[in-house]
């Protein structure tokens, strides 16, 4: 059985599920293999417009798989554990700068690499069920890991960021979507559904104008200041403005709204 699976919502959005839903989708050496390739085959493919994350069973994922961490961990070689470190992490950057929009579902609880996943994604929605929380804190080891530090406190802010990684607790789903960490909550069962409504409508826009808008908004959000935001921002509208998309669809716009 795999680990990650693979299906279509139509024929421009791709269903990515992890599948070890006996763990609640912990994050194995293999998932993470898994994960990584199936994201780089969906970009050189060409096909996928939107990719929808989300896990199997009751579960988005708990987060790093703790029977391999504690073998790892009790092997005690520091060139192994960092070489897996490394790919940990290295996954959480790849969903992020992954050149396709990415929408997590997150069914259930996503925990340390888990929420982590879920952060890198450009927007969430997530079930009544769902929680979020980086734990490690818990087992004296620093919250600070695959890119949590970085994501959690420009999607929520500073002051809860600091508060959910120095204590290590759970949020709900109605907190989380007060916080901004969720777009929004709906019943369980029905998160993959609100995630897919969303795909539906960027598959609607152009793919260019979407893959630029998604490029030039996690640049912008490490701009050191407004002008230097402007600066790839006017790059990029005189780009996209030489693309036969764009020349078709302002004319028709001015033509529509003269006959409004």
């Amino acid at each position: 059985m795999s680990e990650v699976e693979l299906s279509w919502e139509g024929e421009e959005i791709a269903l990515v599920t992890l599948n070890r839903p006996e763990s609640l989708n912990s994050m194995s050496r293999a998932l993470v293999s898994g994960l990584g390739e199936t994201l780089a085959g969906l970009e050189a493919e060409g096909r996928a417009r939107v990719v929808i994350l989300t896990g199997a069973g009751r579960g988005f994922s708990s987060g790093h798989d703790l029977d391999e961490l504690t073998a790892e961990a009790a092997a005690g070689d520091v060139d192994d554990l960092m070489v897996n470190q490394i790919a940990f992490s290295g996954l959480i950057a790849r969903i992020k700068e992954l050149r396709l929009p990415v929408i997590a579902a997150v069914n259930g609880p996503a925990a340390g690499g888990g929420m982590a996943m879920a952060l890198a994604a450009d927007t969430r929605v997530c079930g009544a069920s769902a929680r979020f929380n980086a734990a490690f804190v818990k087992l004296g080891i620093s919250g600070c890991d695959v890119g949590v530090s970085y994501l959690l406190p420009r999607i929520v802010g500073p002051t809860l960021a600091f508060e959910m990684m120095l204590t290590g607790r759970l949020i709900d789903a109605e907190e989380a979507a007060r916080a901004g960490l969720v777009l929004r909550v709906v019943p369980d069962g029905e998160v993959v559904a609100a995630a897919l409504e969303i795909a539906e409508a960027i598959v609607a826009n152009d793919r260019f104008g979407v893959e630029m808008t998604k490029q030039v908004m996690w640049s912008n959000l490490d701009a050191p200041d407004l002008r230097s935001a402007i600066v790839t921002e006017d790059r990029t509208q005189v780009l996209c403005l030489t693309t036969p998309a764009a020349r078709d669809a302002i004319p028709a716009m001015l033509a529509a709204r003269r006959s409004r």
